[in-house]
């Protein structure tokens, strides 16, 4: 296959399957990325060039054998990662268990920097790739019930932030989208008003990061419907 490759970790039915249209569109195979492979296999069945990987981003070790396994079935020239796992407990901090707390850590940032470490040899040696890292609001505050999301969210930002730093002059376009506001799954493109996020929308969103020209990069881009109240 000459196709380069997309790898896009955590598929849901919203952001997740939307990135998975949106890449295929533009002429990349992809490697779906999941623990669960049920809607990542119906995806991949409906679209060529597209598979299928079990991976529980909160383990390096089940990371390193899903990334085994795309280079095996697909090739090593992964040209895009778009980093969408995510997760962790809504509560106060005396309701917040340190198990939670570490599982939220370990699968917004210890997941990011695992995976990026996966792709990034690559992609310095080629002289260029993307790294789009899927972020949240939360990762500029913290709120009543937030303890463990917004912290690993935080940690997952300045993440993001320290490989930009590092790999954007060997032509590693690291960047970040903040989401703010829901996001609905059966929320259409181009509806009039919104007051929620429509998953294809970001997607293209997040494309439009890979194709930046090199002399105006951005490193943070904010995503949030026109209602949305900046809460």
């Amino acid at each position: 296959m000459n196709k380069p490759i997309c790898a896009v970790i955590g598929i849901g039915p919203g952001n997740g399957a939307a990135f998975a249209r949106a890449f295929h569109a533009a002429g990349y195979q992809l490697a779906l990325l999941s623990r669960s492979t049920d809607l990542s296999k119906q995806i991949a069945e409906t679209q060529d060039n597209t598979y299928a990987y079990a991976c529980d981003a909160s383990d390096p070790a089940s990371i390193a054998a899903a990334f085994e396994n795309i280079r095996a079935q697909q090739g090593a020239k992964i040209d895009a990662l778009i980093y969408n796992a995510g997760g962790g407990s809504w509560s106060s901090a005396l309701d917040t268990s340190a198990e939670e707390f570490e599982r939220s850590w370990r699968i917004n940032a210890l997941g990011g920097l695992v995976s990026s470490k996966e792709v990034l040899p690559g992609m310095i040696e080629r002289g260029g790739g993307n790294i789009v890292f899927i972020g949240a609001t939360a990762s500029r505050r913290g709120g009543k019930s937030t303890t463990g999301f917004a912290s690993a969210k935080a940690a997952q930002r300045n993440l993001a932030e320290s490989l930009a730093k590092q790999y954007w002059p060997a032509g590693v376009h690291v960047s970040l989208m903040i989401i703010d506001g829901q996001i609905d799954p059966g929320s259409k493109s181009g509806t009039s008003r919104p007051k929620r996020l429509a998953p294809d929308d970001i997607a293209s969103m997040a494309l439009s990061l890979t194709q930046q020209p090199e002399s105006a990069w951005s490193f943070e881009f904010e995503a949030r419907p026109n209602q949305e109240p900046w809460s």
